[in-house]
């Protein structure tokens, strides 16, 4: 067994044994988490283990990470200034004219998440949440309470826990681009957001948000689209005036419900107030990015460690269309090449979207694969090589008992300005095909030996 997984066996024992057996740190547990907005009513599973990383891992996950983080930011570039190459990623012609708009800063993503499998050496980045970065306040002060329960407590006496996630990294990252956009001050910061009908407050991750922004000097509210004011160069909402907006609202759900005549947009394009990630960062958030990235005909004139490390974490993909493609250095008719490989591949929706779904080959017939290649046709929809998701065991707390689970893990490193600093975790039922809600977010520490 190697040293992580005795450290995880020793943990495990330790959470069955006197005086954690009884869960009633779990409870106090829960009550820090509702005090702190982490509410058991959002959170009705708590995961007991936290996803521990060791120094090497982190270590290459940074690495691989900023080093496919400036591909992108090339990539970018050679998009802004190639109509052909732009159309590739598939954009809304709404989505087109947003991105031509100069945001007022250089950086393409102010905030972002890379999703990964990260298993013992191996590193893939499945996809890249370039738009509206989730959870990254949650994660960081779900950290901090778990750091501090008795049980870490008992077992940080055998191990050395560092912990990842630092909102410090997110408030300077924000006002860097503020000053880039040419703030001379603290901005005013306006949390955007959609409340769905069935919502009666504020998001916790938005309210953790605003705690951030107001605990470094900058005042913050929560505020929605639909309640926004822009006259005589001031965008508001009520008697809240703001300076930057910090969105939480993807730019393709923005477009189902507002045009480009929008109080927000106004504001933006008449440099009235900075927003952050701008509208711009969608042109990385589609997931046609990944076909580009591994085109090599595209990425031909790339610095070689950027071409090594898109061959070596980026699964093949290519956008759903009936054209000749290659695929490990051979020409092949792309739908015909997805038909036949259906236990290899996955079709993915070009945007997040509750509308439309992903399709696993592998969990399919091939009736089923023909359908949804037929669904990925019609639509915007990538086809990805398939990576073998990350399954690991978790305790868990639900209805009162202690449960051990197998979940799927899936390691987000945030990006602030293409450095990352820090990461999160995901743990969702690998059985997609389940009703299942367990589903969340788990701390993430590095886990060293005490010298």
């Amino acid at each position: 067994m190697t040293q992580l997984g005795e450290a995880i066996a020793r943990y495990h024992k330790l959470i069955q044994s006197e005086p954690y057996k009884d869960l009633s740190w779990v409870e106090s547990l829960r009550e820090q988490m509702a005090q702190a907005h982490l509410t058991p009513a959002s959170r009705p599973i708590v995961f007991l283990r936290p996803h521990f990383l060791t120094r090497r891992q982190y270590e290459a996950l940074v690495k691989a990470a900023e080093t496919l983080l400036s591909a992108i930011e090339r990539l970018k570039q050679m998009a802004l200034s190639d109509p052909a190459l732009l159309a590739r990623i598939e954009l809304l012609p709404a989505e087109k004219m947003l991105a031509a708009i100069d945001p007022g800063y250089p950086f393409l993503t102010v905030t972002s998440l890379l999703d990964t499998h990260l298993n013992d050496g191996s590193i893939h980045f499945v996809d890249y949440n370039a738009d509206t970065a989730a959870s990254i306040a949650q994660a960081a002060v779900l950290a901090d309470l778990f750091y501090e329960c008795s049980l870490m407590k008992q077992f940080r006496r055998q191990h050395k826990v560092s912990k990842l996630s630092d909102t410090k990294h997110l408030v300077h990252s924000v006002l860097t681009a503020y000053k880039e956009f040419g703030g001379k001050r603290k901005p005013r910061v306006g949390v955007l957001e959609f409340r769905q009908p069935f919502q009666s407050a504020e998001s916790s991750e938005d309210i953790l948000l605003c705690e951030i922004f107001r605990n470094h000097g900058c005042p913050a509210a929560v505020v929605a689209p639909d309640q926004l004011e822009y006259k005589q160069g001031v965008l508001r909402q009520g008697e809240f005036v703001m300076d930057l907006v910090f969105r939480r609202v993807k730019v393709h759900e923005f477009l189902l419900r507002f045009d480009l005549s929008h109080p927000l947009v106004r504001a933006y394009r008449d440099r009235a107030v900075c927003v952050v990630n701008s509208f711009r960062s969608e042109l990385a958030d589609k997931k046609a990015i990944f076909a580009l990235l591994t085109d090599e005909s595209v990425t031909a004139g790339f610095p070689a460690a950027e071409k090594k490390a898109i061959r070596e974490f980026v699964p093949w993909t290519r956008v759903v269309a009936p054209v000749q493609t290659t695929y490990q250095g051979k020409k092949v008719d792309l739908l015909d090449f997805i038909l036949k490989n259906r236990e290899k591949l996955v079709l993915k929706p070009n945007d997040d979207s509750a509308e439309q779904h992903s399709f696993r080959g592998w969990q399919t017939n091939d009736a089923g694969w023909e359908r949804a290649l037929r669904v990925a046709s019609r639509n915007t929809y990538v086809v990805q090589e398939r990576v073998e998701p990350v399954i690991s065991l978790f305790p868990l707390f639900r209805y009162g008992q202690l449960e051990m689970k197998e979940l799927q893990v899936d390691v987000y490193p945030h990006a602030y300005l293409g450095k990352i600093q820090g990461c999160s975790t995901w743990l969702t039922d690998p059985n997609p095909g389940s009703f299942s809600s367990v589903a969340g977010l788990t701390p993430t520490y590095i886990l060293e030996n005490k010298s």
